[in-house]
């Protein structure tokens, strides 16, 4: 029993630790800063309970109590890792960004902490209303994170699409969960692969239709074509610590789901890996050409985020069941986290008040005035684009190999080609820090914190391109 307790350590550690934020933002006389402080602190402790070494991998803690819903694997300790550093470095660049705009509520940061243990309780789920269950604990609190700034009229906008749009999506999990209990008379992981196993999949109608609505929903959450079109104003619209929290904390988790899902049985990836083919190809070019024609910088981020969500998918069309450890997208995930939540970070800081530096061209000549900033962006930028020594490089390189070893070949050269294509928007902001005089003398919030957590995770960047994880 005790043993199994230190499985789940890290979920109990973040959801006490939310509720508790949840209970002092109740006091008037509690400051941002300390609210802030707390949040990192809890995300700290819980990453380091997470490092432990714990024992075997594969284990189902409680499952008498529990009956196998949850699963403890080194693949759901890696993504709980990546997303509770998300929360951390998210709630560190906060204070920079709440220091130019005044309208955060100590509510903030437990809404944050309580999408984060959502997100935990995702990575671990082995049946489907205990993920429909995380995944709405998260929604919700994204939500408001979205809105949260009330006098935003983009805010206002894009909390009103992503409530509508997820509300769809969260209706397809559901239907989709419903035709599974239909087809197989569970909603265990467990039930669901013993069911295509002594079957197939489609035999069973309910079943592969249920699956079908399953992965609709989730691929609306991670932005794969056609259901990429809430996400340029939504990001555009949402504050930008909560733009760079969607981007990567959400992402991670949700790609865990997806990896499960996808992964139950040969019979799934097989079955659908043509409507994936194609999927992945619309959604890596897709991105490209919104991103190709944004002058805004969040919004280009966005849809370059669409792009990352296709090397992804190339990742999942790659690998193979039997021999799945999610090393590969793992590492992609880390290096993506890392460089996206670095340069919101660093927008965090540079945005000013009311984010009037949004476009391209608010930051030009920024190399001249503010050099080491735009040298951490450059560096962030570059790692997105995939130009070596960055981790992004190596993330990109992982993928593309494993695509030519599964045989996935034009997925791996089409892979290539959307990278060469990527170098133009993000080069294009590089172009303007460096080559370009300066229009502004940038002042900026008196907090260092966003600047700081922007140097960590450029340093983080490079450690992991010189020094990657083996494969």
């Amino acid at each position: 029993m005790t043993s199994d307790l230190v499985f789940l350590l890290p979920l109990v550690t973040v959801t006490i630790g939310a509720i508790l934020l949840m209970l002092l933002s109740a006091f008037e006389k509690i400051r941002i800063e300390v609210s802030s402080a707390l949040a990192m602190g809890i995300f700290a402790v819980a990453f380091l309970i997470q490092l432990v070494p714990v024992g075997p991998d594969d284990v189902r803690p409680f499952v008498s109590l529990f009956n196998g819903i949850l699963l403890v694997s080194d693949f759901t300790r890696i993504a709980s890792l990546i997303i509770i550093a998300c929360g951390f470095f998210t709630a560190m660049s906060s204070i920079s960004y709440f220091r130019q705009n005044s309208f955060a509520t100590l509510e903030f940061f437990s809404l944050m902490t309580f999408a984060v243990s959502g997100m935990i309780l995702l990575t671990m789920a082995q049946e489907l209303i205990t993920v429909f269950i995380a995944l709405e604990t998260v929604s919700l609190s994204i939500y408001v994170l979205v809105g949260c700034n009330r006098r935003s009229v983009l805010s206002t906008e894009a909390i009103l699409k992503y409530l509508i749009l997820g509300a769809f999506a969260g209706a397809f999990f559901t239907m989709g969960a419903a035709l599974v209990y239909a087809g197989v008379g569970s909603t265990g992981f467990a039930a669901i692969t013993d069911a295509i196993a002594m079957g197939g999949l489609l035999q069973n109608p309910a079943l592969a239709g249920g699956l079908l609505f399953i992965l609709f929903a989730l691929f609306f959450k991670v932005t794969v074509f056609p259901f990429h079109a809430w996400v340029v104003d939504v990001y555009d619209g949402a504050p930008i610590p909560v733009t760079g929290f969607m981007a990567t904390a959400l992402k991670t988790s949700i790609f865990a789901v997806l990896a499960n899902v996808l992964l139950l049985a040969d019979d799934i990836r097989g079955t659908w890996v043509d409507m994936l083919f194609y999927l992945t190809v619309f959604t890596l070019f897709a991105g490209n050409l919104i991103a190709i024609g944004q002058n805004s910088l969040k919004r280009m981020l966005a849809a370059s985020g669409i792009v990352h969500t296709g090397y992804l998918l190339i990742a999942l069309i790659a690998v193979s069941g039997d021999s799945f450890s999610g090393s590969v997208i793992l590492y992609y995930l880390a290096a993506y986290a890392a460089s996206t939540l670095g340069i919101f970070a660093s927008l965090s800081y540079l945005s000013g008040n009311d984010e009037k530096r949004r476009d391209f061209d608010d930051f030009k000549g920024l190399a001249k005035v503010r050099p080491y900033s735009a040298a951490v962006i450059a560096i962030f930028l570059l790692s997105m684009a995939g130009i070596p020594p960055t981790a992004g490089f190596m993330g990109k390189l992982y993928i593309i190999v494993t695509a030519f070893q599964a045989g996935q070949t034009a997925l791996a050269v089409l892979g290539i080609v959307s990278s060469i294509l990527s170098m133009w928007y993000y080069l294009r902001l590089i172009i303007a820090m460096y080559f370009h005089e300066s229009e502004d003398a940038f002042e900026v919030s008196s907090s260092r914190s966003a600047p700081y957590c922007a140097f960590i995770l450029a340093a983080c960047v490079l450690a992991m391109g010189l020094y990657p994880v083996a494969i």
